[in-house]
């Protein structure tokens, strides 16, 4: 079983497609991080883009549309 779960996942963002795209940009984004960095993590990018996005570290648009109400 995948954590977190995809169910979850998707309560955060509008849609499916709206969680790929967020996650592959946070996934780039930490890939040029680390390829500056001389040590590594053993936590792959896109997992880790979950989990952030997951814990609200990463703002999605559903996110955003809820604080200006």
């Amino acid at each position: 079983m995948l954590y977190p779960s995809i169910d979850k996942l998707i309560d955060l963002t509008d849609s499916k497609y709206a969680l790929v795209v967020l996650t592959a940009k946070r996934a780039r984004q930490l890939q040029t991080e680390t390829m500056n960095q001389v040590g590594s993590s053993t936590t792959r990018n896109v997992s880790r883009a979950l989990w952030e996005i997951y814990n609200g570290d990463v703002a999605t648009t559903k996110k955003a549309e809820q604080a200006e109400a």
